[in-house]
């Protein structure tokens, strides 16, 4: 594999984790402190909609 590729798959790597960063976040909420944060969700879920979005479209720009 071509380091291109490597650095492709890294890149891409890295964005997922953001977006599962966030989920975790989501999660952490609903499981531990929904009626103290749930004012907290619609921005995080926005984030993570932004978040899928990217991965996903670097994903396709790039043939992984």
């Amino acid at each position: 594999m071509s380091e291109v590729a490597q650095e492709l798959k890294k890149e891409l790597a890295r964005r997922k984790r953001i977006a599962i960063e966030i989920s975790s976040e989501i999660h952490d909420i609903v499981e531990d402190s929904l009626w103290v944060d749930y004012h907290k969700m619609p921005g995080l879920s926005e984030k993570l909609v932004a978040a899928v979005q990217d991965a996903n479209r670097f994903k396709s720009e790039n043939g992984l």
